[in-house]
C-alpha cells in the first residue's frame, strides 16, 4: 500500500466507546490504518471490530495475535470475522509473542516459536480460504476443520519478526513482517534481511512516540517502558545483533539483580531517544518519516501518554484530550 501511515488503538486511558470520535477524524487527517496490541489490556480482535463498524475507509490490522493464545481453529474464526466485517481492510498480524504472556499469564506452554509460528501461518492460509484442513503439522494436530464463513476477500497475513529467521518466515510464507521497538537507523539491516523474497512485502514497524517538549518526562515514561521490552530474552537478542549490547549490559545486570530503578536507570540517553520518538508533535512527525525513508513501507505510531501523575478521576480525560491535541500534529505529512 502506498503512503501508509497507521496509529495504535485503543490508546492507554480512553474507554473503548470514547473512541469513536477519534476514529472518525483519522480518515480526513490522512491516517490509514488502526492497529491494535494484544498483551494485558484490551484482546486484538475487539478494538478493531469498533473500528470497522465506525469506519469504511481505514485498514485494521492485528499487531499482533499470539499464535499459542487461541487454538488455530479459533484465530482463523476470530481473523474471518473481522476479514467478513470489514472486506479487504482487515490484515491478521501473528506472532511468537513471549513466555511472559504465553506462559505466566495464558498458561500455556512456550516451545519451537519458530515451528508454531510457520505452522500456525501455513494452517492459516489454507483454512482463510475454505479449504477443509485435516493434518498433523510438527507442532500441533487439526482434524476435519473447515470455517463456516468464508471471509470474501482472506485477509493478508504478516508474521512479527526481529531477526533473520522470523523476518524471511514472514516474506516467504506470509504477506509480510511486523517488527517492533527499533530506530530508524537499525531499518536497513533489519529489511536487508528480508533478501529477495521481500520485494513488495509489506514491512510494518510499531514505533513508540511520546508527543511532549518535556524532555525529562518523556525519557523517564520511556525508560520504564524500553526496561519491560528490553529484558524480555528475544528483545534482548535482537538488541544485540543490532549492536546495542555493551550499551545496554548495565540495564540487563541491575534487572537480575532484582534492582528495577537502577535498570530504568541505566539505559543511556542516546538508546532511549533512538528507540522512542519524542519532542513536539511535529518534531516527531519527522522522526516517525525517517523510518518510512528507511525502508519501513507502514509506520504504526503507538502513543505513550503525555501525563504524568494525573488524579484517577482525571487521567481519561487527560488522555483523550492529549490525544485529540497531538493527532493533527502527528498526521503524515501532505502528499
Amino acid at each position: 500500500m502506498e503512503h501508509a501511515w497507521g496509529i495504535t488503538l485503543p490508546l492507554d486511558g480512553v474507554p473503548l466507546p470514547a473512541h469513536r470520535g477519534i476514529v472518525e477524524r483519522l480518515d480526513e487527517l490522512g491516517y490509514t490504518d488502526v492497529w491494535s496490541s494484544e498483551a494485558s489490556g484490551t484482546d486484538a480482535f475487539t478494538p478493531l471490530a469498533l473500528t470497522a463498524a465506525w469506519t469504511a475507509t481505514l485498514r485494521l490490522g492485528t499487531a499482533i495475535a499470539p499464535v499459542y493464545t487461541r487454538g488455530p481453529g479459533l484465530l482463523a474464526m476470530s481473523a474471518a470475522a473481522l476479514a467478513e466485517a470489514a472486506p479487504g481492510r482487515f490484515i491478521l498480524g501473528v506472532g511468537a509473542s513471549t513466555p511472559i504472556i504465553v506462559e505466566r499469564w495464558n498458561a500455556t506452554p512456550f516451545g519451537e516459536p519458530y515451528r508454531r509460528t510457520r505452522d500456525t501461518v501455513r494452517f492459516l492460509k489454507r483454512a482463510l480460504t475454505g479449504e477443509r484442513v485435516d493434518e498433523r503439522f510438527e507442532t500441533f494436530t487439526v482434524r476435519g476443520f473447515r470455517l463456516a464463513r468464508v471471509p470474501e476477500v482472506p485477509p493478508p497475513i504478516l508474521v512479527a519478526a526481529l531477526r533473520s529467521g522470523m523476518l524471511r518466515l514472514g516474506v516467504r510464507e506470509a504477506d509480510g513482517v511486523i517488527t517492533n521497538c527499533l530506530a530508524s537507523t537499525d531499518v536497513p539491516k533489519v529489511v536487508a534481511e528480508l533478501g529477495p523474497d521481500g520485494a513488495g512485502k509489506e514491512v510494518v514497524a510499531r514505533i513508540f512516540v511520546c508527543p511532549t517538549d518535556d524532555s525529562a518526562y518523556a525519557r523517564r515514561a520511556a525508560r520504564r517502558l524500553l526496561s519491560t521490552y528490553l529484558t524480555v530474552p528475544v528483545y534482548a537478542e535482537f538488541h544485540r545483533w543490532l549492536g546495542r549490547g555493551e550499551l545496554l549490559e548495565d540495564m540487563w545486570q541491575a534487572w537480575a539483580a532484582g534492582d528495577r530503578k537502577s535498570a530504568n536507570e541505566a539505559i543511556p540517553d542516546e538508546v532511549v531517544d533512538e528507540l522512542v520518538v519524542h519532542g513536539p508533535p511535529e518534531q516527531c512527525r519527522a522522526h516517525v518519516q525517517r523510518y518510512v525513508d528507511s525502508g519501513i513501507t507502514t509506520p504504526v505510531i503507538a502513543l505513550l501518554a503525555t501525563t504524568d501523575g494525573a488524579a484517577p478521576g482525571e487521567a481519561a480525560a487527560a488522555a483523550r484530550l492529549a490525544a485529540e491535541r497531538v493527532l493533527e500534529g502527528l498526521a503524515p505529512p501532505a502528499r
